[in-house]
């Protein structure tokens, strides 16, 4: 099912199977991202974070997730959250079958 994305915040989008390849824990990327229950969502094979309350921590973040092994838009993307609010945007799992890493 489509996940809104707010226009006013960033949001990091992570695909599951390189989330859990990696290793990455929710409690620590709550912490650092400043994040609720309802700003840590997993849809499929989609981790969704966001929309991030604080965006200084999203550059520092994305040099960890570099660091844990994913590779910035094959694995992880980062939507700035810097569109008018008369534009909707959601986020699915459009990949084929295959391409699920």
């Amino acid at each position: 099912m489509p996940i809104r994305i707010d226009p006013s915040q960033p949001t990091l989008i992570i695909r599951r199977p390189a989330y859990e390849r990696a290793g990455l824990v929710r409690s620590a990327l709550d912490e650092r991202l400043g994040l609720t229950d309802a700003e840590f969502r997993v849809d499929g094979n989609l981790v969704i974070l966001g929309p991030i309350p604080d965006p200084g921590g999203v550059p520092d973040v994305i040099a960890d997730l570099e660091d844990a092994g994913l590779a910035h838009f094959d694995d992880f993307f980062e939507i700035s959250g810097n569109w008018p609010d008369w534009l909707g945007m959601v986020v699915l799992d459009a990949a084929p079958p295959n391409d699920r890493r």
